[in-house]
């Protein structure tokens, strides 16, 4: 079932630290075994991001990332590797920028107008695979992306309302609260009926993520020069970076990055296929966050001191993420400083 806008608007909950931590371990409780064996995709950061993307509901919070962890024993995304994608990576339609953002982002450049393939299976692929990668290139203190999205060369044939569908869903589903900003470049005109069609697939946190940017609207232009060295930009972009996509040069720096992902997929806690009984453990009912409480309460293993369980996970987390460059599925809770937002161009 693909995601769809949220029909509710209501104001997102602002919480305290320590409600934070409160809903966390709730979300903890109700994950039971599954955030012993896979610490690295079960850590408070990671928990934290699911508890955003569902405003702080700890039972929609636990259903999310539990279908993510279903996805992931069943996809496979950490496995995807440049021989397999490369194919779909020949005209640069999306990589990793060699700069970050002023606020130390990765940076994605997506070209939809570059699409060379018609395989709807292939392009998500490659798209998963763009995804693990600018995750794991994330700094140690960040959790999101930036998505800069160039219109050149772009028509209606580019790219099918199929595959924008499964694009929101895999970013909405299983990499919630992972986009920070998706940049619109340039859009034509005929890209607002493509739109009409594309924003109710979008929910309202997503939905309020894009920005749309003209070269020539000095207001949104300011979103480029605030959120980005104009030195390091690309100049598809306004900026003075002439350096544009090589495939070769590419490739290889993609290749010592699978290199590390492989070192990842070695390291316990990261990967479900090395534990047989995830499966199972997955596919049992979902009990509440407060059925899962009921149980810890009686339960001398689970039923640790709130304080202790945080501390004992802040220290495993920060231990992982050392282990693992510190920034694969890292998490943050400081706050993003987003751009007032820039609206589509009215039809004339």
């Amino acid at each position: 079932m693909y995601s769809r806008r949220s029909k509710s608007s209501g104001a997102e909950k602002s919480l305290s630290h320590e409600e934070q931590q409160a809903k966390i371990n709730e979300v903890r409780r109700a994950l039971g075994p599954l955030t012993d064996k896979l610490p690295n995709l079960c850590w408070d950061g990671s928990i934290l991001r699911y508890l955003r993307a569902r405003n702080w509901d700890a039972d929609k919070a636990t259903k999310m990332l539990k279908e993510t962890l279903k996805w992931r024993l069943e996809y496979k995304p950490e496995s995807i590797r440049w021989e397999d994608v490369a194919h779909e990576a020949e005209t640069g339609k999306i990589y990793r920028a060699n700069y970050l953002d002023k606020y130390g982002r990765t940076v994605l450049i997506l070209r939809p107008g570059f699409q060379n393939t018609s395989s709807t299976k292939g392009q998500i692929r490659y798209l998963v695979y763009c995804m693990e990668n600018a995750i794991l290139n994330l700094a140690a203190d960040q959790e999101q992306m930036v998505w800069l999205i160039d219109f050149q060369g772009w028509t209606m044939a580019s790219i099918t309302i199929k595959v924008t569908r499964e694009t929101a869903h895999v970013l909405q589903d299983y990499y919630p609260e992972r986009l920070a900003l998706a940049i619109l470049y340039n859009p034509p005109r005929i890209f607002e009926s493509f739109w009409k069609v594309v924003k109710p697939f979008l929910d309202q946190k997503t939905y309020k993520k894009v920005k749309f940017v003209y070269s020539d609207d000095t207001d949104s232009q300011k979103i480029m020069t605030d959120i980005f060295d104009i030195n390091s930009l690309e100049s598809a972009f306004g900026g003075h970076n002439q350096v544009g996509f090589d495939f070769n040069k590419y490739g290889e720096q993609m290749k010592e990055d699978d290199k590390k992902m492989s070192a990842i997929i070695n390291s316990a806690g990261s990967v479900l296929s090395q534990d047989p009984s995830l499966a199972s453990i997955l596919q049992q009912p979902e009990p509440s966050t407060s059925e899962a409480l009921s149980q810890g309460s009686s339960d001398s293993s689970s039923s640790r001191d709130p304080e202790s369980t945080k501390s004992v996970h802040t220290k495993n987390s920060k231990e992982n993420k050392e282990k693992l460059n510190q920034n694969y599925d890292s998490g943050s809770a400081k706050l993003d400083v987003q751009p007032e937002p820039v609206k589509m161009r009215e039809s004339a």
